[in-house]
């Protein structure tokens, strides 16, 4: 069995925890360890908040007025979710992998490092004409008295 749902957000600050809970609540109703859970969530946190603040006003990749989506798919072992905007798209040094964090001093730049760090895979890449899609996905442990797992 599997489950995934899509939302269509404006670009907002008060969308990232709405996006945040959403998942939240499917990965506990289904089962997930809720250490896997929180580090999703919290690599959602990011994607989400900097699809907010770089997102554009354009549409991009189905993206319509501005706003950004979420997909989260809980299927088998693995989440995946993606975060899609339409904004002006990632540098070419970003799609590639941006060795180098930025430096302690700076006041952002993290979130996706942050990323890379909370997910097993993360692809960055720019959707079609313009905006930016940050893809990452996880293997998940269940709890013993998981919903899903056990179908």
């Amino acid at each position: 069995m599997s489950i995934w749902w899509s939302l269509h957000l404006r670009r907002e600050a008060a969308s990232v925890p709405l996006a945040r809970r959403l998942l939240l609540g499917a990965m506990d109703t289904a089962g997930v360890d809720p250490d896997i859970s929180f580090d999703l969530s919290v690599a959602l946190t990011e994607a989400c908040a900097n699809a907010v603040e770089h997102g554009g006003d354009g549409a991009a990749d189905g993206v319509e007025g501005g706003g950004y989506r979420v997909t989260a798919y809980l299927e088998g072992e693995k989440c995946r979710i993606e975060v899609a905007d339409a904004g002006p798209g990632f540098p070419a040094r970003r799609v590639v992998r941006n060795p180098l964090p930025p430096p302690s001093t700076a006041e952002s730049g993290r979130g996706l490092g942050l990323i890379e760090q909370l997910a097993d895979h993360v692809h960055f890449r720019n959707g079609p004409g313009h905006g930016a899609v940050v893809s990452f996905d996880k293997i998940l442990k269940w709890r013993e008295d998981a919903l899903l797992h056990a179908i």
